[in-house]
C-alpha cells in the first residue's frame, strides 16, 4: 500500500500515514476523502471504497506555526525544489563532479547570518563564481527571494510522490 496525506481541518498538511491507517480514521468518522485514486480501489468482504490520496481532519489539531530551527541542506533544497536559484539547473542536470550547496546570498564573512534567509541553493559551480561578494557585485542575483518555510510543509513536500498531494501542500511552503 502506498501513503496517504492528512490535512488538518483547515486544510493545512500535517503529516502522511499509512492508506490503512487513514481508513481507519474515515471509517471511524475522524476524516473524510478529498482526493482518492481514480483506478485503485480498497475492497472489504462487503464493500469496496475509495483509495485515499489525501484525508482532512474533521477537528482540527493544534501544530506549531512556524520553523525557527537551524537550516539543513535537505530541507533548503526542498525549499528551493533541488534548483540552484542562479543558473536554474535542477540536481538532475548537474554535471558529474557539480553538486547543490548551501549558498549565504549576503556572505558570512561579510556580516551575513545562517539564517533560512539569508540561504540560497546553489549549484556548487555558481557558488564558487560568486565566492563571498555580494549580489550586486557578482552580477549574479537568486531566482526567488530566500524565506523561512513553515516546518511541516517543507518537510512534506521533500517527501511527495503525487501530484494531487503536491498541491495541497505548495500553498503552505512561504504560509498564508
Amino acid at each position: 500500500m502506498g501513503e496517504t496525506l492528512i490535512l488538518n481541518a483547515s486544510t493545512e498538511p500535517l503529516t502522511f500515514v499509512s492508506v490503512k491507517r487513514a481508513m481507519l480514521l474515515v471509517l471511524k468518522d475522524k476524516a473524510e476523502i478529498v482526493e482518492a485514486h481514480a483506478q485503485r480501489r480498497i475492497h472489504s468482504e462487503k464493500e469496496s471504497y475509495p483509495y485515499p490520496l489525501v484525508i482532512r481532519l474533521l477537528a482540527y489539531v493544534r501544530i506549531p506555526r512556524r520553523f525557527r530551527g537551524i537550516v539543513t541542506n535537505p530541507l533548503l533544497f526542498a525549499r528551493d525544489n533541488f534548483t540552484c536559484q542562479y543558473c536554474g539547473r535542477h540536481k538532475s542536470r548537474l554535471r558529474k563532479k557539480e553538486r547543490l550547496t548551501r549558498e549565504h546570498v549576503k556572505p558570512i564573512s561579510r556580516g551575513g547570518a545562517d539564517s533560512w534567509d539569508n540561504v540560497t541553493t546553489a549549484c556548487s559551480t555558481c557558488n564558487h563564481s560568486k565566492g563571498s561578494r555580494l549580489p550586486y557585485e557578482a552580477h549574479m542575483y537568486p531566482k526567488t527571494t530566500p524565506f523561512a518555510p513553515r516546518y511541516i510543509a517543507i518537510v512534506l513536500i521533500s517527501q511527495v510522490k503525487n501530484p494531487q498531494q503536491k498541491r495541497y501542500i505548495e500553498p503552505f511552503i512561504k504560509g498564508r
